[in-house]
């Protein structure tokens, strides 16, 4: 396999978690009272009527940007679980495009919240290669297993909504989704490297 991940698809890889655990931490920062992260969810940053919405918006965009840059770059996985990665980052996007109103939700938030995190959990069960050898972050058994451990979280997230923990379970759950993506292009340019083969 002399498919190599260009630099640009690290960085992109790179910049997504970032741009999302910097996004709402600076996001929350800037609300007044003391918001609670643990208690609130992302979406509640980029709502209308939040204070400075525009930080988590650009930041759920850039991020959203990020993971489309990542899939188009991503040669070594198989093409079904980039299309889908990269369907998760236009979906993140249309999550910043559908903001939260000031109270209650919206059905366009809803199924592109749904979307996104559906996406971005399922990935890679669709990107593992088919002959089991290059990248071990790209092998059957190492795909289905972070797909798994992803779409855990994501229920985990579900099963909290409306709790005091819904905030808390949803930036686990995003934040391993954002870092998922880093992972395999670390994996696939070490294993490239290995080979002599790593431009």
């Amino acid at each position: 396999m002399r498919s190599t991940v260009p630099g640009w698809a690290l960085l992109s890889s790179a910049a997504a978690p970032v741009l999302l655990i910097g996004g709402w931490t600076l996001a929350a920062g800037l609300q007044p009272g003391g918001f609670d992260s643990t208690a609130s969810t992302i979406s509640a940053l980029a709502a209308h009527g939040a204070t400075d919405r525009w930080v988590m918006t650009a930041a759920l965009a850039g991020v959203g940007i990020c993971h489309a840059v990542t899939a188009r770059g991503l040669s070594p996985a198989a093409l079904p679980g980039r299309i889908v990665l990269a369907l998760g980052g236009v979906a993140t996007v249309l999550v910043a495009a559908f903001p939260l109103p000031v109270t209650g939700s919206s059905p366009q938030h809803a199924v592109a919240a749904s979307a996104a995190f559906g996406a971005l959990a399922v990935w890679p069960a669709f990107a593992w290669r088919r002959d089991g050898r290059g990248p071990r972050a790209l092998r059957p058994a190492v795909s289905l297993a972070a797909a798994a451990v992803l779409l855990g979280l994501v229920a985990w997230f579900a099963v909290a909504l409306g709790t005091g923990r819904a905030g808390l379970a949803e930036r686990v759950a995003a934040g391993a989704q954002a870092l998922w993506p880093l992972a395999v292009v670390l994996s696939c340019r070490s294993a490239l490297a290995d080979r002599g083969c790593c431009r």
